[in-house]
């Protein structure tokens, strides 16, 4: 389960380099992690590395590289 984490949060460090600010939406279509769930646990291990920053805006979070 570990290495699958890894392996998402380079999807996400990727489609972020790729298009810079994105929404969760975005980011789960554009890596095609099934769940939030596993979106999230991605997320976490890019932001516990500081590689990424975030913000909310009209009840979205949006997501980009650090």
């Amino acid at each position: 389960m570990i290495s699958q984490i890894g392996e998402n949060a380079g999807s996400v460090w990727k489609a972020l380099n790729k298009s810079g600010r994105l929404s969760v939406k975005e980011l789960k279509k554009e890596t095609k992690i099934r769940t939030e769930k596993e979106l999230f646990a991605a997320i976490g291990w890019l932001a516990k590395e500081n590689k990424i920053d975030a913000a909310e805006k009209d009840n979205e979070i949006f997501f980009w590289l650090a």
